[in-house]
């Protein structure tokens, strides 16, 4: 795969991670997750997925937990929505960013707006 197509092949699988995890899962776990960004390896086996997930250091545990338990779930529904020769095995790595708190309440109010709600 070449350079170009694997940013575009890691830039599809963040965006439908993020949906199917914000909006398609009901594991309680998953709720404060983050897909931050996605790397799809050149050949197109494997993906790390980096991910913020909010609340302490218990919540990041349980939240990793869950999506391990979830990664097959998941790897199904990239494989329904993508048009790969490969859909690669996923990997998780959480992101420590210290500015995550703020990201995600930008993240969850621009949601919002985008899907007409609105927020005081």
């Amino acid at each position: 795969m070449d350079e170009r197509r694997t940013l575009r092949v890691s830039e599809a699988v963040r965006e439908e991670l993020t949906e199917i995890i914000g909006f398609e899962t009901d594991d309680p776990r998953l709720l404060g997750v983050e897909v931050v960004e996605a790397h799809v390896s050149p050949d197109g086996r494997h993906c790390t997925v980096k991910v913020a997930i909010r609340g302490g250091e218990r919540e990041q545990r349980e939240g990793m937990a869950a999506l391990d338990h979830a990664k097959h779930f998941l790897r199904h529904e990239l494989a329904t929505r993508l048009s790969l020769r490969h859909v690669p095995e996923l990997h998780f790595d959480l992101d420590r960013n210290p500015d995550v708190e703020n990201r995600i309440d930008f993240l969850l109010k621009r949601a919002r707006r985008s899907r007409g709600c609105n927020e005081s």
